[in-house]
């Protein structure tokens, strides 16, 4: 039997008092000295943790020689929205190094912003590599092939000194060997990881000095160049400042608070939907509060356009406020 069929409910989908659906999945609650608060499901199996790792990889840049301004910067830890700002970010940062858009290797995209993407369809646009929401990250590792020689029509091959580099890095911060090995969407290495892992992770990310606090002050900084117009990770580091906070594919989500600790959640069957509602009762576990916190503690189930429901934490759970 999978991992996934017997981990936990988390979450609950309710529509006119029923529930509806569930979601299933593991968390896990790390205090600021890195002990145990609260786990559930199986945060100590290998999972692949997507663009969560993007900070950790930054810091991986940036101990090779990569030199940012906090915007760049931040947008390389991001999975932005492809909206102007992201996208002037972007373009801006290839071509302080003489690079351009053609430079990438990730793959083409509408921007994920709904209203970005209404805009540049009705100007006679389409996909572009600069509107992906890696893009940040791809520019970030082409500068930093730049800055030690290596090439740069290869560097997203998993023996690439770049990608050897960060790999050692994400071991390092881990704690942890990390396998498999495979491809991420943006055609990056992919490297699995524990939840526990990537919790330990971030709690160094968010005490650290040196190039951790680099990279912490700069997502602090420019929030909306991790994320975007009205999105979870955004939103949660704007609303309080001392967070930590990213998302990743697939049900990923890790925050950590300096002095308090580390949440990390992954929803089994990937569903976006049942992330929030975990993170945010992990946070009020390390005493967090905030009106930003009330806001994503639950979703809206919609019928006809209004609310008749709603996505929360299931009653009953470690995590249920």
């Amino acid at each position: 039997m999978s991992t996934a069929l017997t981990n936990p409910v988390l979450v609950e989908v309710v529509r006119g008092g029923l529930v509806e659906s569930v979601h299933r999945g593991s968390a896990l609650v790390l205090g600021a000295d890195g002990g145990v608060l609260a786990a559930v499901g199986e945060p100590d199996a290998v999972t692949f943790p997507r663009s969560a790792v993007k900070p950790l990889q930054a810091i991986g840049m940036l101990h090779a020689g990569l030199v940012l301004d906090e915007a760049a910067l931040s947008i390389a830890t991001g999975s932005h929205s492809g909206e102007p700002g992201h996208v002037d970010c972007v373009q801006t940062t290839l071509e302080s190094a003489g690079l351009s858009v053609t430079d990438l290797q990730c793959p083409a995209a509408l921007p994920m912003n709904e209203a970005a993407r209404d805009a540049l369809l009705a100007a006679g646009g389409g996909p572009q590599r600069a509107y992906m929401n890696c893009s940040g990250k791809h520019a970030a590792m082409l500068l930093t092939c730049l800055a030690n020689g290596w090439p740069t029509g290869s560097y997203l091959d998993a023996g690439h000194p770049l990608q050897v580099h960060l790999r050692g890095v994400l071991t390092e911060y881990a704690g942890e060997a990390l396998d498999p090995v495979t491809v991420d969407g943006c055609g990056a290495p992919l490297f699995g990881m524990t939840l526990t892992g990537l919790a330990r992770a971030f709690l160094r990310l968010a005490d650290e000095s040196g190039a951790a606090r680099e990279v912490a002050d700069a997502m602090r900084a420019y929030p909306f160049l991790v994320a975007g117009t009205g999105r979870e990770d955004t939103e949660l580091m704007t609303g309080l400042p001392n967070l930590l906070s990213k998302a990743g594919a697939e049900g990923v989500h890790v925050a950590a608070v300096p002095g308090a600790g580390a949440v990390v959640v992954k929803i089994d069957d990937g569903n976006e939907r049942a992330r929030m509602p975990v993170i945010v009762a992990g946070l009020r576990r390390l005493g967090l509060t905030g009106e930003v916190l009330e806001r994503w503690a639950t979703g809206k189930v919609l019928g006809g356009g209004r609310p008749v429901g709603t996505i929360r934490a299931a009653e009953g759970s470690w995590l249920a406020p």
